[in-house]
């Protein structure tokens, strides 16, 4: 880690400093871990997940998971990435108990009530609102994520960890256990496949580049 490197000086990880107090003993370490991730651990499964109260009991389960396994993160990675891949994997384990499709954007990257979860970053209006571009903007969004849906799953999982969840290549290396060079090859052709798609409606619509 660069934290012990005297030619890379950084900040204490305060994440791993928690994690090291969790294991000792300090639960108030883990409670404050809890309240950090939970929203961004509830989103990520929401997205997986359309029942609101399954959510919140897959939550539940990761951080239950996570408190058990603490002693083995061993901090090559950041903190999140770590829960991440629980919070993947938990979410799975339900969704096969439930007989329900385990693949985290059929249907999950759809629905009115998460507009601003689903839709790619760069596609917001600028102009002013009205009805017509709201309906553009709404046709856009419909169309990015259809896009979307039909990319393979190698690329839709590393396209969506990096626009939607917003983690480093680094990161969604380490989850997709691929080199980074890979990463960067499946979000780029993701991007094109999804631009190929979209960029007529938007220039057609929004008079936008995309």
């Amino acid at each position: 880690m660069n934290d012990s490197d005297p030619a890379n000086p950084s900040p204490p990880d305060v994440d791993t400093l928690l994690v090291q107090r969790a294991v000792a003993g300090d639960q108030r370490a883990f409670e404050l871990l809890v309240v950090k991730y939970q929203r961004r651990i509830q989103r990520l499964i929401a997205r997986m997940v359309r029942d609101v109260d399954l959510v919140e009991d897959i939550a539940q389960e990761t951080f239950i998971r996570a408190y058990r396994a603490l002693h083995q993160f061993r901090g090559d990675a950041q903190f999140y990435t770590w829960l991440y891949r629980i919070a993947v994997n938990t979410a799975k384990k339900s969704l096969l108990e439930l007989k329900r499709d385990p693949t985290v954007s059929e249907a999950a990257l759809r629905g009115s009530q998460d507009d601003d979860e689903t839709s790619l970053p760069g596609l917001e209006l600028i102009s002013a609102e009205t009805p017509e571009t709201v309906l553009a903007a709404k046709d856009v969004a419909n169309a990015v994520n259809a896009a979307l849906d039909a990319l393979p799953e190698e690329l839709r999982q590393a396209l969506t960890l990096r626009e939607l969840d917003g983690l480093s290549y680094e990161e969604i290396a380490e989850l997709m256990n691929c080199p980074i060079g890979t990463v960067r090859s499946r979000i780029f052709r993701a991007r094109e496949s999804i631009s190929l798609k979209v960029k007529p409606l938007l220039e057609r619509s929004l008079g936008k580049r995309w």
